[in-house]
């Protein structure tokens, strides 16, 4: 959605971070017509994901040889 040059004045910094973080372009509007702020590179998605410690618990090797056809119906082809 885009936002008035009102806006962008009082919020420029903040909308100028945001364009830099997340790579999305920035759309003003002024006089019927828009114009757009985008960044020269967008940021890489690896560096926006977030931390999830814990998340796997127990040694990596056990669940890469786990035997996992207990858990897949062959019949319907999907997960049961």
């Amino acid at each position: 959605m885009p936002v008035t040059a009102s806006e962008l004045r009082a919020n420029i910094y903040r909308l100028l971070d945001q364009v830099l973080e997340t790579g999305e372009p920035l759309e003003i509007e002024r006089n019927g017509r828009r114009l757009r702020v985008v960044p020269d590179q967008r940021p890489s998605k690896l560096d926006r994901l977030v931390p999830h410690p814990g998340t796997v618990v127990g040694d990596l090797e056990d669940i890469i040889h786990m035997d996992w056809s207990v858990y897949w119906d062959y019949d319907a082809g999907e997960p049961s």
